[in-house]
């Protein structure tokens, strides 16, 4: 939306340094409840999902794609449920919350849909960072993807949803 200018653009610099705080907050949270489990593992991929999105099937401009339908369908549908004429009140994050749900169940397969920079980005830091033993790489050649998708995406639902 900032894009768009509906957002103040230096707004945009303290939603996103609060989204990445968050999730890296959040997956460093998961990392210390699930230390042991970390310590006992050895498979290093499967430490390595926990923290991030991976495609089933590596192919650049299929995971790309599917990243930015993805996002389109959230973003989309999110700006069409918080226009003021659909307001449930204090139930108004429940319809999101099942959009990102079937976002999950119809898309989650493919690249594990990141949906959010900062969904995938940001533990893949913490990944990164953290002493995790026998961990392998953070996989740096595929983290572009969860990132420009979402992006690309979200221009896409915005400026088409301001055209209809």
């Amino acid at each position: 939306m900032a894009g768009f200018r509906d957002v103040e653009p230096f707004l945009l610099g303290i939603y996103l340094a609060a989204q990445f705080a968050g999730a890296i907050t959040g997956a460093v949270i998961v990392w210390i409840a699930y230390k042991q489990h970390f310590d006992a593992t050895t498979d290093a991929s499967a430490k390595l999902t926990v923290f991030c999105t991976a495609p089933a099937i590596r192919n650049t401009g299929y995971n790309l794609i599917t990243e930015i339908i993805g996002t389109f369908v959230l973003v989309f549908g999110a700006m069409a449920m918080s226009s003021p004429s659909s307001s449930l009140g204090t139930l108004d994050a429940l319809p999101v919350g099942l959009l990102v749900l079937g976002i999950g169940l119809s898309l989650g397969g493919p690249t594990g849909y990141a949906i959010n920079p900062a969904r995938d980005l940001g533990p893949r830091i913490a990944h990164f960072i953290l002493p995790i033993p026998n961990k392998r790489d953070s996989d740096w050649s595929y983290s572009w993807i969860p990132v420009v998708g979402p992006v690309i995406g979200g221009l896409l639902a915005t400026f088409i949803f301001k055209l209809l």
